[in-house]
């Protein structure tokens, strides 16, 4: 099937004009309709899509200037080329500056006036093929939509929006898989820098010898290997924000320099022995203890301070599980539309038993979680059958034996075992592992008894 014909609307106080206009463009494969004034091409306008509207400029009543007027302030769609005598072009400028596509000048060719419409339908694709990147790009966002029912979620993201007016370095504290780089992003969607570059660096995937070269950049020759220049995260963020996820991995050598940053807003190339000017919004997240870290020596401390001037904490989602249903819908939606087929009902069943897991991975492992149930389920309905053996075992028992507390509780002693076993021993290792504090930990080895 070819492509459908595009619709136009001929204006013009003249029949004889119509009428050849309408023989021209219907030889061309358009489709066409006539109006006899500015009036009688509004109510069609009114009653049916037009894809090019041609239009005379001198006509009575209303004239083809406030046709142009009428069709912007109501929003019409279409594209609006005039038509124009010799001694009208003064006013045809007029028209362009006030919106319309292009003017053709009385008397005109036939060719001339299919080529102004080609270059309009061209524009028109070229429209339609924006609005649907656009629409791609809306959707490509939504993967950074924070999804919620719960209150303290709602509290956090009220508190988001008021920091994000501020230009302050942010500490984001949350176990892993919590959604720190969803906050991040929130404050930086919200804030003035929202059109300005989004920077995100993972401080622990990058190798201690190459990490101030990475975020400050490095002058070519500045060391071995340094062929050219280099522009670092610093630079790359200029005007924008710089996420620095995972902060407490970063070596303590740099430190120093990121509290530069910090305090001076200015960086210094390796190589280089001025100074650069940096306009920078920083914010960090973490799932360590930093205070800890920094009482161990292991964090500087004023560079704690310097970050943390304000400290968002996400909640894990075993303490807000009223948002576990409505994620899971989330991502089970998501899933399907990737994949082109219905997103299925969740049965209140497979809620309550996805709600009353621990998620020790938090919104992460849920999405992990969701993408492996959504390969076994087919249908339109995601019932208990549809899960893993060991959930729909965990389901049952956790309605015959124990109650939701006593199974968290189960298997946080477990975690702990298990991080004790795989460090020898090693309290200091173990609570790393398990991202909580060593005093924390040294408190739950006691409480539960573990030798």
């Amino acid at each position: 099937m070819g492509a459908e014909k595009k619709k136009v609307l001929v204006v013009d106080d003249e029949t004889s004009v119509r009428h050849m206009l309408r023989l021209v463009l219907e030889g061309a494969g358009y489709r066409v309709a006539e109006a006899a004034c500015g009036t009688e091409a509004l109510q069609r306008l009114q009653d049916e899509p037009f894809d090019i509207i041609l239009s005379d400029i001198r006509m009575p009543e209303l004239d083809g200037l406030g046709l142009l007027q009428q069709i912007k302030q109501l929003g019409v769609d279409g594209m609006v080329i005039m038509m124009s005598a010799y001694g009208s072009i003064d006013t045809a400028v007029e028209c362009l500056k006030k919106g319309a596509y292009d003017y053709i000048s009385k008397p005109f060719k036939p060719d001339e006036v299919i080529l102004t419409l080609r270059k309009a339908e061209e524009r028109i694709r070229l429209q339609r093929e924006n609005l649907r990147l656009r629409q791609q790009l809306s959707k490509k966002s939504d993967s950074h939509k924070i999804v919620y029912r719960s209150q303290v979620m709602e509290r956090l993201l009220t508190w988001v929006a008021r920091v994000a007016e501020t230009s302050s370095p942010v500490l984001i504290t949350g176990e892993t898989g919590t959604g720190k780089e969803l906050v991040a992003r929130a404050l930086h969607r919200q804030s003035d820098r929202c059109k300005q570059p989004f920077v995100a660096v993972n401080c622990g995937a990058i190798t201690a010898g190459l990490s101030e070269s990475e975020l400050f950049g490095h002058a070519r020759g500045g060391f071995t290997g340094a062929v050219q220049q280099k522009a670092g995260l610093f630079e790359e963020a200029a005007g924008g924000t710089l996420f620095l996820d995972e902060i407490g991995e970063l070596p303590l050598e740099l430190q120093p320099k990121l509290l530069r940053a910090l305090q001076e807003g200015e960086i210094r190339r390796i190589g280089e022995n001025r100074p650069r000017k940096v306009d920078v919004r920083v914010l960090a997240a973490t799932a360590r203890d930093l205070r800890e870290a920094a009482a161990n020596g292991e964090f500087r401390d004023d560079l704690f301070f310097r970050l943390a001037v304000v400290e968002i904490h996400i909640p894990p989602l075993r303490e807000r599980r009223e948002d576990i249903p409505l994620l899971a819908e989330y991502f089970a939606s998501g899933i399907a539309a990737r994949e082109g087929r219905p997103a299925p009902d969740i049965v209140p069943a497979v809620s309550e038993a996805l709600a009353g897991h621990f998620w020790p991975g938090n919104v992460r492992e849920l999405g992990n979680f969701m993408e492996r149930t959504m390969i076994f389920c087919r249908g339109d309905v995601l019932d208990l059958d549809a899960l893993p053996g060991e959930m729909r075992r965990q389901d049952r028992s956790s309605q015959k034996d124990f109650s939701l507390k006593k199974a968290a509780l189960r298997l946080e002693k477990e975690y702990i075992r298990k991080a004790l076993t795989a460090t020898g021993g090693n309290r200091t290792q173990a609570a790393k592992m398990l991202e909580i504090s060593l005093r924390k930990l040294l408190y739950k080895i006691k409480e539960y008894g573990i030798e």
